[in-house]
């Protein structure tokens, strides 16, 4: 039962905060408590009969709800000030501490944004540690903030392993879920978890949340694993307040949709009560330690005092319904079991609510007079960290010869002894070369392991690392990138293949707004090294429309700190790989190796059997510097022409008939890395052109060519003469009329012959 308040409140509070209301209402209720209080408990004894917490658990438990709560009531003070600058609260789920104290610090935490209780107890794990001022920091966007440096208000903690999540709507479930996939798949590979191999990994979300598209993605792929009978210790706690922002979630819907569902073990806490919910929040997480399989526990909480600061519920919720919320506030609750159990006295429970107010007031007015972020370097230092010696030296370290021998089979088949061949062999050597290089690779996605994905281009790697190393995946494309970064968490290097451009937006989000984004939120102390393997643009001769001939990159251009290489040769894919997996290695960077389908098997270039477009293999120590591109046709200056990817062959078949045509001596500049654009390379090129076509088989918004003409203009050369061939605002239709929307090599010799 819980103890109540007077209700219904009195019309003349019907103006006021209802933070304050809630302030109020704590102090009156103690003060009002009449009831009988048992003998005072000794520290390991059960605070109530019947309960699994002892006496000492809810002195702990009920210290870090008055944390939680007085950091959200300073937080609604203060922002009126400009002191604080986040008010989205933890109010009515202070009962996640239990959560925490049933769990480690080292497993690894994927939070709602509601998770004040949870932190501020799970700061007990390890000494020396103070949630208060770390919180206030954080609240003031302070530069002094150990989570995240002043970029944001998170919850996250490098040595209690939380990893930084921002507003998170369901995007951190993929990722949680393949963090508990991944140390599973490291204990079977003999990988050196930096957590104990019985961690399980904690993810909490609120119950509109649990109705995302991302959400039931992992849920889906959850039940599968147990399905599999794959082990996957995931706690997934829903943090059930019944409402999302201003929508009601209907009675009794998480219960009924997860109860039974197949492949989730369902537990059920009462997160607004320690002494009843804290026997079943352990069982959800023992069962989720022993069992190693996905586990959902509903946690009942309550939401009050609004979303956040700026919400007024007044304005759409009756008094009398605020009123029943507020009267249901766990912490009325915990303050009726210190007392009912002899453990405080009401000056006890005072004393301790005011001097928890007092510490965080003070925390917060300290963090508001410490630095913050004013220099533009200082904000974006840790978003795309590159250590450029590092790791060139890591791309051409070959120490691992004999693996090479062992896995190619011998000297005489090593790659670089072999003919000359095409983009698809030559990527598919270079994936066996860096899988012998690094052990804890693994590259997966949909049919990569015994079909060797749609082009083969992966064929033979499961056979000859094995199907832990190399394995399918579910169709579908959130998860795979959400199982990268949780093998990412783990110390592992994953190479996740996307089939095809077109379904990496649907899962666009996972990179943009997760992977890319850990190290900037965490001030770099969080990574997701990870490279990114996606085959697309187009020119398969209309083959399979636009799904399978997608050459829009304008959703990778727009993701901050990530990198984007595009081979249009075979030696150029393997060179350019290495220096990839070295950045990840290195720098923990997050890449995109994206590989155009159409030149896969391409082996000629001027004409049938000419094999002008067969390479060798480079030797091991060889790789590409980031940003570096290829001049063919080095110092000619009457045009130059800058493209990547399927435009390079097609710029030099079309230079060859512009040579003949004009008698101009003309350059061809593959600029092989797409995101950042080398601008400096690119200003350097176009210095001594006397004109400039911009080839870019992109589409005409947005494209890379945007960022070529820009570069030039900005670096003092767009005076110069130029044209630009693209392919037009549309998708792309099956069949010859495919080549209606994409330019080809008649095109570039058109823009020459305008330029003329």
């Amino acid at each position: 039962m819980f103890a109540t308040i007077p209700n219904p409140i009195p019309a003349r509070m019907k103006g006021l905060n209802r933070a304050e209301i809630c302030d109020v209402n704590f102090s009156d209720f103690v003060k009002a408590w009449n009831g009988q209080s048992d003998a005072k408990p000794a520290a390991h004894e059960s605070i109530l009969e019947g309960s699994a917490l002892d006496a000492q658990g809810f002195r702990d438990l009920f210290e870090s709800q008055l944390i939680s709560r007085h950091l959200d009531l300073m937080a609604r003070v203060l922002r009126v000030q400009n002191k604080v600058f986040y008010t989205i609260g933890s109010s009515g789920h202070e009962g996640n501490a239990m959560v925490a104290r049933l769990t480690r610090h080292t497993d690894p935490a994927f939070l709602h944004y509601r998770s004040g209780g949870f932190m501020a107890e799970r700061f007990r794990k390890l000494p020396g540690m103070d949630p208060i001022m770390d919180s206030a920091l954080s609240f003031a966007a302070s530069k002094d903030d150990p989570a995240s440096g002043g970029r944001h208000k998170v919850w996250g903690s490098k040595p209690l392993w939380v990893l930084p999540q921002t507003s998170t709507i369901a995007s951190h479930l993929p990722k949680a879920l393949g963090t508990a996939v991944a140390i599973e798949t490291g204990k079977r590979l003999g990988h050196a978890l930096p957590i104990p191999d019985d961690s399980i990994a904690i993810c909490s979300f609120g119950d509109a949340s649990s109705n995302h598209a991302t959400a039931q993605t992992a849920f889906n792929a959850a039940a599968w694993t147990a399905y599999q009978k794959l082990p996957a210790p995931v706690l997934f706690v829903c943090e059930d307040n019944g409402i999302g922002i201003s929508v009601k979630t209907p009675s009794g819907w998480i219960a009924n949709r997860f109860r039974n569902m197949d492949g989730l073990d369902y537990f059920f806490a009462d997160g607004l009560d320690l002494a009843s919910g804290y026997g079943d929040v352990q069982k959800a997480v023992e069962h989720c330690r022993r069992t190693r399989r996905p586990t959902f526990l509903h946690l009942k909480t309550n939401r009050i005092m609004g979303h956040a600061g700026t919400d007024f519920e007044i304005e759409w919720r009756s008094v009398e319904e605020l009123c029943a919320v507020e009267a249901a506030d766990p912490l009325l609750r915990s303050a009726a079991i210190a007392l009912e159990s002899g453990l405080m006295s009401k000056d006890e429970v005072l004393d301790l609510y005011e001097a928890t107010r007092r510490k965080c007031f003070a925390a917060a007015e300290e963090a508001d007079r410490r630095s913050k972020l004013d220099r533009l370097e200082d904000v974006i230092a840790p978003l795309a960290p590159y250590t450029p010696a590092k790791v060139k030296q890591e791309a051409e370290r070959a120490d691992y010869a004999q693996r090479r021998l062992d896995v190619f089979g011998g000297e005489a088949k090593l790659p670089e002894n072999q003919a000359p061949r095409h983009l698809a062999i030559q990527i598919n050597n270079a994936l066996h070369d860096i899988f012998a290089k690094y052990p804890d690779t693994l590259l997966f996605g949909e049919d990569v392991a015994q079909k060797g994905g749609v082009y083969t281009v992966t064929k033979g790697l499961q056979k000859a690392f094995g199907p832990r190393r190399v394995f399918n995946t579910l169709l579908d494309e959130t998860m795979i990138l959400g199982m990268a970064q949780g093998f990412a968490n783990m110390g592992m290097l994953p190479i996740p293949e996307i089939q095809y451009l077109a379904y990496f937006h649907n899962a666009c989000d996972q990179i943009r707004g997760e992977a890319a984004s850990l190290q900037f939120f965490s001030n770099n102390q969080y990574a997701n090294p990870m490279v990114v393997r996606i085959a697309g643009l187009g020119y398969q001769r209309g083959f399979g429309g636009h799904f399978h001939n997608d050459n829009s990159i304008t959703a990778l251009r727009d993701i901050p700190g990530l990198v984007v290489g595009c081979p249009s040769r075979g030696d150029d894919a393997a060179t350019m790989l290495r220096t990839l997996t070295a950045l990840a290695k290195v720098d923990g960077r997050v890449s995109v190796f994206l590989e155009p389908i159409a030149l896969y098997m391409t082996k000629d270039l001027y004409e049938a059997g000419d094999g002008q477009w067969l390479t060798m293999y480079p030797k091991p120590e060889e790789a590409m510097p980031l940003g570096e591109g290829r001049v063919y046709g080095e110092g000619n200056d009457d045009l130059v022409i800058f493209t990547y990817g399927n435009g390079v062959p097609m710029s030099l078949r079309a230079a060859r008939a512009i040579e003949a045509k004009h008698g101009w001596k003309v350059r061809v500049i593959d600029l092989r890395w797409l995101v950042p654009l080398n601008e400096a390379y690119i200003v350097e090129q176009a210095k001594s052109a006397r004109r400039i076509v911009i080839v870019d088989e992109g589409r005409h918004s947005a494209g890379v060519g945007e960022g070529v003409i820009t570069a030039i203009a900005e670096g003092g050369y767009g005076a110069r003469p130029f044209q630009r061939v693209v392919g037009a605002d549309t998708y792309t239709p099956l069949a010859g009329a495919a080549f209606l929307v994409i330019p080809g090599d008649e095109d570039i010799v058109a823009a020459a012959d305008r330029l003329a």
